[in-house]
This record gives C-alpha cells, sequence and structure tokens, in this order.
C-alpha cells in the first residue's frame, strides 16, 4: 500500500466506532459544527486525510508539524479546496504550525491555499524543531480559534 496508505485502517474505525462511542458515552454536541480534529506529525497527515474526506463530520482542523508532502492543492483531495467560498463556509478554521528547525515546513501549502483564497491560519516555532515544544506553542495558538464563529 505505501507510505501514503500507511495508519489508514485507523480513519474507519475513528468515524465508525471512537466517535460513535464518546458520543454514546460522554455529554457531547454530535453535530460536524461542534467537531474538531488536530494532530502532530503524522496525525497532522491524518487529520488532512479525514477531515478534508468528511467534511460532514468536521468543522475546525489543525496540524501541527503535519507532515503533509507533496500536496497539490488544486486537486487534493477530490478539489475540495477548488471552491473557496464553499471549503471557508465549511471549515471555520484551519491551523498549521511548524517549527524554524523543523523537516516539515508547510509555508508552501499554506501560501498555496491563500493563492487559492483558502483561510489558513499559521505560525512558526521560532528555534524548535520537530518537537513537543513546536506543537504545544502550535496547540497554544490553535485552542482559542476553535469552536468560535
Amino acid at each position: 500500500a505505501g507510505r501514503s496508505e500507511y495508519g489508514a485502517s485507523f480513519y474507519p474505525v475513528l468515524l465508525n466506532d471512537l466517535i460513535p462511542y464518546i458520543d454514546a458515552n460522554f455529554r457531547t454536541k454530535t453535530d460536524r459544527e461542534n467537531r474538531a480534529m488536530a494532530g502532530l506529525s503524522w496525525g497532522g497527515h491524518q487529520t488532512f486525510d479525514v477531515v478534508l474526506q468528511n467534511l460532514d463530520k468536521f468543522a475546525w482542523m489543525g496540524t501541527f508539524s503535519g507532515a503533509i508532502f507533496g500536496l497539490d492543492v488544486k486537486t487534493a483531495y477530490d478539489g475540495v479546496f477548488a471552491n473557496a467560498d464553499e471549503f471557508n463556509k465549511k471549515i471555520h478554521y484551519l491551523y498549521m504550525n511548524w517549527g524554524t528547525d523543523d523537516f516539515v515546513n508547510s509555508q508552501s501549502i499554506v501560501d498555496n491555499l491563500r493563492q487559492m483564497g483558502i483561510k489558513v491560519d499559521s505560525s512558526v516555532s521560532q528555534g524548535t524543531g520537530h518537537e513537543f515544544l513546536t506543537w504545544r506553542r502550535g496547540l497554544h495558538e490553535f485552542i482559542p480559534h476553535i469552536f468560535k464563529k
């Protein structure tokens, strides 16, 4: 299956088992407007995969040093970014962060998304690499923006 499918078996478990279990056993708001997903490193890649293929289930997303390589924003995920107005209505907040010394650098993705009219917020953690300090700083920036319209 190759690296692009690495962890793909997690997606149906998350969508068909974990989310319904949480909604059945905890006091949650179950609509997409009240569901976010974020991930660090490969979890950032998985966040893109899951959210962008399930816009009926999520309205907020973030990646922290997200392992998102070679993304052609014009065609990725069945062209989900092609209609910026529609995308921006569905995803209320898209955030990406990475460190100055990180081997993951999402600046070109952020730039390409912005050129297409996609609203994306980003930050670069100064003096950090692919590490928890980068991700903690990113989480600190991300959290205040979710579940607010």
